[in-house]
């Protein structure tokens, strides 16, 4: 998404990375400074540029919270079942002192030195009592070991109850961002409806911009074999549509094409532009081989997989489909051998 005309590459990495919410509510800022309406004397095009870049930088930070949202439902997940067992540990613990309990309550609990007076057979009695001590040591250990459990069934439930509530948010914010996408989405494509028929008909025409425009990639070599196979599933997604929010196999936003990309070649990457450019080692565009990960723009809001001959493989934005372009459609922030 976002206008890709040819400007010069930039060097420069940013590693800087904030939380999910945090990149959320940056990205939700940056969209809300954005006209809703455009007024008659805008530049059209420049505003649905402008209108498809904001957007792509929302859906990464829409892509982020949605990927903690499922790290934060797998981690509450196992904390209730930690929770249960040890639950199930604790009513084991209190059964066994319930029954040493009611023993004791049993046999009167009489004096030591009153119950050895009056026994028919000390010997006897000494061999009950120094069985009776080791229960009584026996049973001072399950105490101590029940209030370690409670102890520990406390604290898991206080993660478990952060857990929830940071899902909670998580949720909700995604949910408003989404239709704060959608909202500046449906301004885009109104925009594009005002244009004259002439101006509509030359962005299809980019819009739709295919293999056959550019020259082919070359048979340059990937660096592995996975780089390859990465290489020929985003060639076989060539002309599927850009779907915000989608990795496949029907539709993909940016990130979500080299996620499904490099699935296909066994390779789990994670789900964000700005993490892709860390999932693997930077080498410089000089360099770059068939397989490597090309992101744009100083916050990354933007990746594309390299093939050769100067070209990468990437989703571009609504309306255009899985295309080739340009490596240097956009300014450049790194380039990651996976």
């Amino acid at each position: 998404m976002g206008s890709h005309r040819r400007l010069a590459p930039s060097s420069g990495f940013n590693r800087g990375a904030g939380t999910a919410l945090c990149v959320l509510s940056a990205a939700a800022a940056g969209l809300s400074a954005v006209p809703a309406d455009a007024a008659p004397h805008t530049d059209t095009r420049a505003e649905v540029d402008r209108l498809y870049t904001a957007a792509e930088k929302a859906t990464e930070a829409y892509n982020k919270a949605g990927e903690r949202a499922g790290v934060l439902r797998r981690e509450l997940s196992a904390t209730q079942d930690r929770i249960a067992r040890q639950q199930e540990r604790i009513n084991s613990l209190r059964d066994k002192l319930g029954s040493l309990a009611g023993a004791q309550y049993r046999s009167g609990g009489m004096d030591p030195s009153l119950a050895l007076l009056f026994s028919d057979d000390p010997a006897e009695y000494l061999d009950k009592a120094a069985a009776l001590d080791r229960i009584n040591a026996r049973e001072a250990g399950r105490l101590r070991e029940l209030g370690s459990a409670l102890r520990e069934l406390d604290q898991e439930r206080a993660e478990a109850d952060g857990s929830l509530a940071e899902l909670d948010r998580s949720r909700r914010a995604v949910a408003t961002h989404k239709r704060t996408v959608e909202r500046k989405l449906a301004t885009a494509r109104r925009l594009l409806d005002s244009l004259p028929h002439a101006e509509r008909a030359a962005w299809d025409r980019a819009s739709r911009g295919t293999r056959e425009e550019l020259p082919d990639p070359g048979g340059a070599a990937a660096p592995s074999g996975r780089a390859a196979a990465a290489v020929a599933a985003a060639r076989s997604a060539l002309g599927r549509p850009y779907v915000w929010g989608a990795n496949g196999p029907s539709g993909f936003d940016c990130s979500g094409l080299m996620q499904w990309s490099y699935a296909r070649a066994g390779v789990a990457l994670p789900r964000t532009s700005q993490q892709q450019r860390f999932a693997g080692h930077h080498v410089p565009l000089s360099q770059a081989r068939p397989g490597d990960l090309v992101t744009y723009r100083s916050d990354a809001s933007h990746v594309a997989m390299y093939v050769g001959g100067g070209q990468v493989i990437h989703a571009p934005y609504p309306g255009a489909p899985v295309r080739y372009d340009r490596v240097g459609m956009m300014p450049i922030s790194s380039v990651t051998r996976v």
